[in-house]
């Protein structure tokens, strides 16, 4: 999510200091990712700066006090945010994706244990946020809508973690096949496709007529 514009949201319902929006956005948000107060401070001073918030009271020796609201500039661009869809144009770039990617790329890393780590990282995650979700109130919609989506988001990571490892599997039992392609080795224990090196059972050396050979 945009701090930027999520700062822009909260101050739509009126003036609030750097402490109140920092508190506004945790509750919003059920705390699942909590806005630390330096955090809120940047993101408010880079709005100040580019004209689409203006501050009262100024402390020039406390960077969080005053008072914050919203300019005709700052109204403009939460009406735009509001009104557009959150684009997902870009492939994604989240860390764990990228980890992935690399572990299957780079030599010698042992993938397998890599996704065992994660998934039980990714399973204690589903288990804290299922509790935290049990105690949500009913009335409080905005953390139970963000709790869900982490819930989902989560249950999709295991399944992805998952899936990753059934194509793991499918790869090396390609290259497998290839190997004894390349080598010459069929399944069955065989060489080569002109009959020679045949095991011991093997009846293709019996003439069509069934007699034994000689």
């Amino acid at each position: 999510m945009s701090i930027h514009h999520a700062m822009l949201a909260l101050l739509s319902a009126g003036p609030a200091t750097t402490y109140q929006l920092r508190k506004a956005f945790d509750d919003a948000t059920g705390q699942v990712r909590p806005l630390n107060i330096g955090q809120a401070s940047a993101t408010l001073s880079r709005l100040e700066r580019d004209g689409r918030i203006v501050r009262s009271q100024e402390d020039a020796d406390d960077s969080t006090a005053g008072l914050w609201s919203l300019t005709d500039q700052g109204r403009a661009d939460l009406s735009l945010w509001w009104a557009s869809a959150v684009e997902r144009a870009q492939p994604d770039r989240q860390e764990l994706v990228v980890k992935l990617a690399l572990a299957v790329t780079v030599p010698g890393i042992d993938v397998a244990a890599l996704l065992q780590t994660q998934r039980t990282a990714t399973l204690s995650a589903l288990h804290e946020a299922t509790r935290v979700r049990r105690g949500i109130a009913e009335a409080d919609l905005a953390a139970a809508l963000v709790l869900e989506h982490h819930l989902v988001s989560l249950e999709a990571e295991l399944r992805w973690l998952d899936d990753i490892e059934d194509t793991l599997e499918k790869a090396a039992a390609r290259r497998s096949r290839v190997a004894r392609s390349r080598t010459g080795v069929t399944p069955a224990g065989r060489s080569g496709t002109d009959g020679s090196h045949l095991g011991p059972h093997s009846t293709a050396a019996v003439p069509t007529d069934g007699r034994a050979l000689r």
